[in-house]
């Protein structure tokens, strides 16, 4: 996972289509904002078109599929029915993600590849510039980076000096991580750094620029810089299995080694009490990032950049709480319990319901650290200073009352990462389908 996925979509529910029919007890059909070929917001439900609403009088957005993503914000941007901060938003995403394709192409010579990442940049500013030979799915991004160029320099400059100036660090970060191993855990920082602290930088930055929020936010690039972090490390952490199958190791070394002479020797059923071990290990440093994230998100006022950056963040410290002391990360897929994704998204609406959140997924935590584990100190006081920051108050104010950008333009915001969105993408489904039969 890298750059463009703490940016999951612009979504334009400025346009409207007809509503596909009432719903029980819902009075007369109201116009439905069209969120997937398959999902549609309405009255404020979800449903599915064709199918009984579930979940009454609760908002969720639900994801478009990965492939069909590229395709949808090309879209947007040609269309042009929303505010200029999520148009450079949505070009900001498009552009991260041409040079996740050019990073993530392993078709692209090592000689090519790298002059490539460190003058991306440029190409912003080159009218004609394509790259047509890619083998990536997401293609097209290279193939039409004509037209994002354009839209992107029809940007105010100030949201021109960000995006610029965070892929030319980003394409120099990847072409060192092309070869480097992350050996330490100041090496695990710098590369989480290079492709999701540094889009947490550019986003807070253009959240200052578009005056959605104060200045302060996208001027404390430290705060920034830990939300990506926070976000890649949970990656990282959860997705072992699925990185040796690809011959991906992102596990510091300085780490890893204290456990094992290999880091594929963890999938071997006899190595399951020491994998569990390193995994709590790395789930202990992901959560002194959670201070910072509190911090951050305490800071926002934009009801939409508030969902933006609240939703992945709360997802991550549950994906955390099912990893922790779980021997399942090493043998296939830790998967958030059904409806709970979809419970997280709709009540993350405000810093008071995050703090909640994260208060009840430490305290999780906290009951299964093993007595013998050789970081449960190290557990305990990471946990002792967040139970402290987010001790839930009296009373939970629910946001209710949007502002007019996110009641023309809402943002589904994941971030992580895309993969928190597909997975509850699919964990929702299955929890309507499972309500229908």
């Amino acid at each position: 996972v890298t750059g463009s996925r703490w940016i999951s979509k612009c979504l334009d529910l400025s346009s409207r289509t007809p509503a596909h029919g009432p719903h029980p007890g819902s009075g007369p059909p109201q116009s439905c904002f069209s969120l997937t070929p398959s999902w549609c917001l309405q009255n404020g439900r979800i449903c599915c078109r064709g199918r009984r609403c579930s979940f009454p009088s609760r908002q969720v957005f639900c994801p478009r599929e990965a492939l069909a993503e590229v395709n949808w914000a090309m879209n947007l941007l040609k269309r042009r029915s929303f505010p200029l901060e999520i148009h450079a938003v949505c070009i900001f995403y498009l552009v991260l993600r041409a040079l996740d394709t050019i990073e993530d192409d392993m078709t692209i010579s090592l000689e090519t590849k790298v002059p490539m990442l460190h003058e991306f940049h440029s190409y912003l500013y080159q009218p004609e510039w394509r790259y047509t030979e890619s083998k990536e799915k997401d293609k097209q991004v290279l193939e039409d980076f004509p037209t994002i160029s354009l839209e992107f320099r029809n940007l105010a400059e100030v949201y021109q000096d960000v995006i610029t100036d965070i892929c030319r660090k980003m394409g120099v970060g990847m072409a060192e991580y092309l070869e480097k191993k992350v050996n330490s855990v100041q090496d695990l920082d710098k590369y989480c750094h290079y492709v999701a602290g540094l889009v947490g930088i550019g986003l807070s930055r253009l959240f200052s620029a578009s005056e959605l929020e104060d200045p302060i936010v996208g001027q404390d690039t430290e705060l920034a810089n830990s939300m990506g972090l926070f976000l890649q490390k949970t990656n990282i952490i959860r997705d072992y299995l699925q990185d040796q199958l690809e011959g991906r190791e992102f596990w510091p070394r300085e780490v890893w080694s204290r456990y094992a002479k290999k880091l594929s020797d963890f999938a071997k059923p006899e190595n399951a009490d020491v994998a569990v071990q390193c995994l709590n290990e790395l789930i202990t440093n992901a959560l002194h990032h959670v201070p910072d994230v509190l911090k951050y998100l305490s800071r926002l006022k934009n009801q939409s950049v508030f969902n933006f950056c609240a939703i992945p963040q709360a997802m991550a410290i549950a994906t955390l709480a099912a990893c922790y002391n779980n021997k399942q990360v090493f043998r296939g897929v830790v998967k958030i319990r059904k409806g709970q994704a979809v419970t997280v998204m709709m009540d993350a609406t405000n810093v008071q319901a995050v703090k909640a959140i994260i208060y009840q997924y430490v305290e999780e935590i906290y009951q299964k650290i093993p007595s013998t584990d050789p970081s449960s100190n190290k557990t305990q006081q990471i946990i002792a200073t967040v139970r402290t920051m987010s001790l839930p108050s009296s009373t939970i104010v629910s946001r209710n009352h949007y502002s007019p950008i996110y009641l023309s333009c809402a943002m589904l915001l994941a971030a992580l990462s895309w993969q928190y969105l597909s997975a509850m993408s699919k964990a929702s489904e299955e929890y309507i389908q499972a309500g229908e039969n």
